[in-house]
């Protein structure tokens, strides 16, 4: 275990936040299964006025009080593999979900698109992290398919939901997960193994939210039971840039839409 550090500005101020959480190499691992690769918390994120980096998320995340997300929706169409795989894996994920931004669990559902033995892979999943992830095997992902997704959490358990609205086919898992509660997002990330962050395929743009996908109240959440798109939360929304750790972008987000549910992902460069 290490220490996490990052500093947000406040007028003259620095204010320093410090968190434990496992710290991974960053070299590229041995090409793990796909039920290896996990996407996980956001890794080493650098702040400043509404903006963010890190070494394996490029997207959207709302920060709140602890205890206060109960609900994030998003949808997003599945990127094609662009040009022809190298002969490395690499890999690709787009999900949702609550938590992960400052904390060390991230409840969360999406779809990989991956390289894998130089061709393109393209699943389901889920994950209640530090769970490893599942692969699910009952829906048959394709580049162009429109995902409609949804982490929510009653009772003390949280529920993942994952529809591809293109084919119809659903699937639904639950589980107890001890969690802040502490943010809710809309990610494209470079996930890691056990031996550290993974290359990020070449996925060219990923396009979420309600303008592009056309599904409706989407990218929304439900923050101290008050719901709303991404961009109604105000300065609580930080967009999230991925980078190498020498500070070269990785991948790139757009400008919120101006309803602010929409949003694209730009990919730049594999790292790591």
């Amino acid at each position: 275990m290490r220490l996490r550090m990052f500093s947000v500005a406040l007028g003259a101020c620095v204010v320093i936040f410090t968190f434990l959480f496992v710290a991974p190499a960053l070299v590229a691992p041995a090409a793990p299964a796909p039920s290896e690769a996990i996407a996980g918390p956001a890794i080493a994120p650098r702040l400043w006025a509404g903006s963010a980096s890190s070494l394996n998320w490029a997207g959207y995340a709302v920060t709140a009080a602890a205890g206060s997300v109960s609900d994030v929706r998003g949808s997003w169409t599945v990127p094609a593999i662009q040009g022809t795989c190298p002969s490395t894996n690499q890999y690709s994920s787009f999900w949702v979900g609550i938590d992960g931004y400052s904390s060390s669990t991230v409840e969360q559902t999406g779809t990989d698109s991956d390289c894998r033995n130089g061709a393109p892979a393209y699943y389901a999943w889920y994950e209640f992290y530090p769970k490893p992830s599942r692969v699910v095997s009952s829906l048959a992902i394709h580049p162009g398919d429109v995902m409609s997704a949804e982490v929510s959490y009653a009772g003390g358990r949280f529920t993942v939901r994952i529809l591809d609205t293109t084919t119809g086919a659903s699937f639904g898992a639950s589980a107890k997960v001890r969690a802040q509660r502490s943010s809710a997002e809309w990610i494209a990330e470079a996930p890691s193994s056990s031996g550290g962050i993974l290359p990020l395929a070449d996925f060219g743009t990923v396009s979420f939210g309600t303008d592009t996908t056309g599904v409706a109240l989407t990218c929304d959440a439900t923050i101290g039971g008050v719901a709303g798109a991404i961009g109604s939360f105000g300065s609580a929304v930080q967009s999230i840039s991925m980078v190498t750790s020498g500070g070269a972008t990785k991948a790139q987000p757009s400008a919120l839409s101006s309803d602010g549910t929409s949003f694209s992902v730009a990919w730049v460069s594999s790292g790591p």
